[in-house]
């Protein structure tokens, strides 16, 4: 570490230390280029300073939003890539991350209080935090495709709808995802699209769409479904139950909303 007005220093294993991470993930982050040392002592030590600091400092931030090194990678060494604006964009969403936890020990807190016999809590506040939980993680995920594709309106009323759901709607809900990943499976045997079993997973997914979508149009189903293969993390999370499902759902309802 320098000193005299200099700027500080850090060898491999003081940076690691100050920012709580192992000198093996600071040699991965070296081997893969997502945070190269600012230069290599004499005694072949790597030495960090202040714009690698500033630059893990971005990694971290990322990676506590849930990102993947590789689209931090590309975020931040992108010739575009503003730190300061990247900072902002962390707080916006760190005070999201902080809303939905003190929802979630509000409802602990709640939840404490109704078996202590102190108050009397609802269905609808029990669920609350997990509705909105699921909520979070949906608009992180496909947020930006959706509101792109059916508009604001129709998302923030779908919102409210799962918001708005008993905890009998929320169950049922939960168990026609299950009951359709289970029917798809046995229809993709089948080779049939068209086919008796395919429809009847059709129809079941257009009832699942109902607790969450205020008007039920064909064409709109239709668009999702064509989603449902063009976009990878869709296609990635049916193909997951079975090679193939994403495009065999989507082929499915095609023919379901001819």
């Amino acid at each position: 570490m320098l000193s005299g007005g200099e700027e500080l220093e850090y060898t491999i294993k003081k940076l690691a230390n100050m920012a709580g991470i192992s000198t093996r993930t600071l040699r991965y982050y070296d081997e893969i280029g997502i945070l190269k040392p600012a230069r290599i002592n004499t005694s072949g030590y790597r030495i960090y300073a202040q714009k690698e600091i500033d630059i893990l400092q971005q990694v971290m931030f990322y990676k506590e939003l849930g990102m993947e090194l590789d689209d931090i990678k590309e975020i931040i060494k992108s010739p575009d890539f503003d730190g300061l604006s990247a900072l902002a964009e962390h707080k916006k969403k760190l005070i999201e991350k902080k809303k939905q936890l003190d929802i979630l020990i509000a409802n602990v807190d709640k939840t404490i209080a109704v078996k202590e016999g102190r108050i009397k809590m609802t269905d609808k506040e029990k669920f609350e935090g997990f509705k909105q939980n699921m909520l979070d993680e949906n608009e992180k995920e496909y947020g930006k495709e959706i509101r792109e594709k059916y508009g604001e309106d129709a998302v923030e009323a779908s919102n409210k709808m799962v918001q708005n759901m008993t905890k009998e709607q929320y169950d049922k809900w939960q168990e026609l995802s299950v009951s359709i990943s289970e029917t798809l499976k046995e229809a993709i045997d089948t080779g049939e699209p068209a086919g008796e079993l395919a429809q009847k997973v059709a129809d079941m997914h257009r009832q699942w769409l109902g607790y969450t979508w205020k008007n039920y149009s064909k064409e709109a189903h239709a668009g999702l479904a064509q989603m449902y293969v063009y976009d990878e993390r869709f296609k990635d999370y049916y193909d997951k139950l079975k090679p193939g499902a994403a495009e065999f759902l989507r082929d499915a309802i095609l023919f379901y909303t001819k």
